[in-house]
């Protein structure tokens, strides 16, 4: 039996999370139109939430496990630059000539070079060859619009989505989820450098545990079939990317370990991911190099998943044969990889993404990744509820990405009132820039009058029921949590007092 302790000066209510965002707002000029409430928009409210006592709060609370992230939208994208910039075998380049008025439609390339191939060219913007290859710290340093201040402006504003992009301009799911993909492509092209990618592995997985992350299952996009070695040449395997990925995890707990920390990192597993573009031809090569990973690495790979845009992209039902073919080749090789899918990531209904939950079921979905359309089946629920599945319910991304205005709006709470197991996740927070989990736990709790930090403990807790650890990880894991609790609610009272006394 466990026990949280909670207090009622400390419980949030709408009309007392609504105060406080009022309180810390400027005053707004004649004609604002801005409606600031509990669960608004996130990217308006960011720089609001970030101010209150609440957000203090859910900062220092452990937040369990981390099941629905993406390796490379996990680093802010300030850090992944100033990465990148320590490296003098990247280069840039841009297809278009840039201009002050074309310059924020405009989306750069990164690529490590071969030292042989490193240009002498000095600028991005004066005197450039279209399709020319620049260093990078050069074009930086003779960047045109701004200097290396203005080059870093827009760099960072490629690689991430602004409010007026989220809430204006780009003001469909297509339009929005063009932006987003271009996110990844960009970064790509710096994260897929295994020096650098060592860097950011490792920063992903201390930033997550200075957030109240204590386990991790994060998808790797396998969209590539090499990455690029410290020589600019593309050969790195899969094999070697993930022996590279599972010396960094041991290397962060041994660092912990040694800090007294042992505890606030108890692993970080891969969920094998490729996008729902490949053709069931090309995707039973992947499925084939999941399985070998496996083999190599039976501790660190935990499911597979296809990822990608559902509304555009295939739907599962078309890979049917070759995730039945896996399937069975798991039973012969003695392998256990569970999928863990995305599906219903959409606002149709009887769609084909929306079917994709039905399919996704249909072949033993450990997880379901989003979820957001599940609503809309209450069969489904019942489903899920009867197997345990449970969703990887990712609040800031459903919004930013057009599915729901806001948290109030979310389906969240009728899912969980009908006794659907849920896990809160950030999915790509580098983008997003809801960085670790605490933005999605305090845009939750604040958007209902029923949540409070029991709610939110409680979600923290059972998120290691839903993970691929064994039976006794996941009480170890579990003990562990209820630990760090109890030292976070020693806290707090501590915090109440001197709140109350000053």
């Amino acid at each position: 039996m466990w026990h949280i302790r909670t207090f009622s000066t400390t419980r949030p209510t709408l009309s007392s999370a609504g105060f406080e965002l009022r309180k810390l707002t400027h005053t707004h000029g004649e004609g604002d139109v801005t409606h600031l409430f509990p669960g608004m928009a996130f990217l308006t409210a960011r720089d609001i939430i970030v101010k209150t006592r609440l957000f203090k709060i859910m900062s220092k609370m452990p937040k369990g496990a981390l099941l629905h992230a993406h390796l490379d939208a996990t680093v802010n994208a300030r850090v992944l630059l100033d990465l990148a910039l320590k490296y003098p075998a990247f280069h840039i380049m841009a297809e278009q000539s840039l201009t002050a008025l074309n310059l924020n439609s405009i989306r750069p390339k990164f690529r490590p070079l071969p030292r042989s191939v490193w240009t002498e060219h000095c600028s991005l913007t004066e005197s450039y060859e279209v399709g020319a290859w620049v260093p990078l710290h050069k074009a930086r340093e003779n960047f045109t619009f701004g200097g290396p201040e203005g080059f870093d402006r827009w760099v960072i504003s490629a690689l991430t989505i602004s409010p007026a992009e989220a809430y204006r301009t780009h003001n469909t799911t297509v339009k929005i989820w063009d932006k987003f993909t271009s996110t990844f492509r960009m970064a790509s092209g710096l994260i897929h450098y295994l020096p650098l990618w060592k860097e950011y592995v490792r920063a992903f997985l201390l930033s997550s545990v200075e957030d109240g992350i204590s386990y991790i299952e994060v998808r790797v996009n396998f969209w590539y079939r090499f990455i690029i070695n410290e020589e600019g040449e593309e050969v790195v395997s899969h094999h070697d990317w993930l022996a590279a990925f599972d010396r960094i995890v041991h290397d962060v707990q041994a660092e912990l370990a040694a800090q007294g920390r042992a505890d606030e990192l108890i692993g970080c597993k891969i969920i094998y991911s490729t996008i729902r573009n490949e053709t069931p031809e090309d995707l039973e090569w992947y499925l084939e190099d999941c399985l070998a990973l496996k083999q190599a690495f039976p501790h660190l790979l935990a499911g597979f998943d296809l990822v990608g845009h559902e509304d555009l992209l295939r739907p599962l039902i078309d890979y049917l044969v070759p995730l039945q073919r896996f399937v069975a080749r798991q039973r012969e090789l003695g392998l256990d990889i569970p999928f863990i899918f995305h599906a219903g990531e959409t606002l149709g209904d009887g769609t084909a993404a929306d079917m994709n939950l039905y399919d996704a079921l249909l072949l033993g979905t450990k997880r379901i990744g989003h979820g957001f359309s599940l609503i809309k089946h209450p069969e489904l629920m019942k489903i899920c509820r009867e197997r345990d599945v449970a969703i990887e319910v990712c609040p800031i991304s459903n919004e930013i990405l057009r599915l729901t205005s806001s948290m109030p709006a979310h389906p969240l709470a009728a899912v969980m009132n009908h006794g659907v197991p849920v896990t809160l996740c950030s999915d790509d927070p580098s983008v997003f820039g809801n960085m670790g989990l605490s933005y999605d736990f305090f845009q939750v709790l604040v958007a209902s009058e029923l949540n409070s930090l029991k709610t939110m403990g409680c979600l923290a807790r059972d998120s290691f029921k839903y993970c691929c650890l064994t039976d006794d990880e996941k009480d170890r894991a579990t003990a562990l949590w209820d630990k760090q609790w109890r030292k976070f609610n020693d806290w707090l009272v501590q915090e109440q007092h001197r709140t109350l006394n000053n």
